[in-house]
């Protein structure tokens, strides 16, 4: 998910920060990030509050 980590980099923050900002652990975030993991509806949110994005764009790339 290049949008994210691009996002996340322009936003000046870590992985650990988003995580940490998240609740959820750096390992996790990093294979959201890499499109290892999907992330739950909840997780979605959160990271979309703290990068200031909207929540559904995860699901925008998924295949049908």
């Amino acid at each position: 998910m290049n949008w994210l980590i691009d996002l996340r980099k322009t936003k000046g923050m870590t992985h650990e920060d988003v995580s940490n900002a998240c609740g959820i652990s750096r390992q996790y975030y990093s294979m959201i990030e890499m499109g290892e993991r999907s992330p739950s509806v909840e997780t979605a949110k959160k990271i979309a509050k703290v990068l200031d994005f909207d929540w559904t764009k995860f699901y925008d790339d998924e295949e049908v």
